[in-house]
């Protein structure tokens, strides 16, 4: 029997949460939504997430900061950042930590599949 992967899901947007969730569910992944980066600390998830899709730009704690608070921590969770700025000064400081890739909104299903499979070595998911 498989081990599910986890992906935790780091948004302040609703609608991009639940939307991300529900796609993710449907191909197999075990899925947790989180509106805040302080939401997602205070959880259990930190040390049980396979693979972390993080908004750069939210309120009150950013996802760049989340990451580096997690790079700090010696976490070694995938980070997927997912953006609607593209500047390049946001774009160094995101793949600066253990971000692997950024994906600009809006990004493809398929886009964000292919994206989490590569980084975790999967086959055939989407």
């Amino acid at each position: 029997m498989a081990i599910p992967i986890k992906i935790s899901i780091v948004d302040d947007d609703e609608s991009i949460r639940e939307g991300l969730s529900r796609l993710l569910s449907s191909v197999g992944f075990v899925v947790k939504t989180f509106a805040s980066a302080e939401e997602y600390l205070s959880s259990d998830q930190p040390g049980r997430t396979d693979c972390l899709l993080l908004d750069v730009r939210m309120q009150g704690m950013s996802g760049i900061e989340l990451e580096r608070q997690l790079v700090a921590d010696h976490s070694e969770i995938p980070v997927v950042f997912i953006t609607a700025h593209e500047e390049e000064t946001v774009l160094a400081q995101v793949l600066d930590g253990n971000a692997r890739t950024v994906l600009t909104k809006p990004f493809s299903e398929e886009a964000l599949l292919n994206t989490i499979n590569n980084m975790l070595g999967i086959r055939g998911n989407s």
